[in-house]
């Protein structure tokens, strides 16, 4: 079984699917961002946490390139 630490970095209180944080599984270097409940949850199942994004961006960087940026 894999363990994660999940950071929750900001969470809406009358929208709580709306959550920005980063995972990062345990004994693997890097992390991945995620700017909601789906993309969270899509880190969880996936069978790998590759690619790992750079440990400072977590994540943004690959959110940007396939045009999720939601900023």
């Amino acid at each position: 079984m894999k363990t994660y630490i999940v950071r929750i970095y900001r969470l809406e209180r009358d929208q709580p699917l709306s959550l920005v944080g980063v995972v990062e599984e345990v004994g693997v270097k890097g992390r991945k961002g995620f700017t909601n409940y789906d993309e969270l949850w899509g880190i969880l199942k996936s069978p790998t946490m590759l690619p790992p994004s750079s440990p400072e961006g977590g994540g943004r960087a690959e959110r940007i390139s396939k045009g999720k940026n939601s900023e």
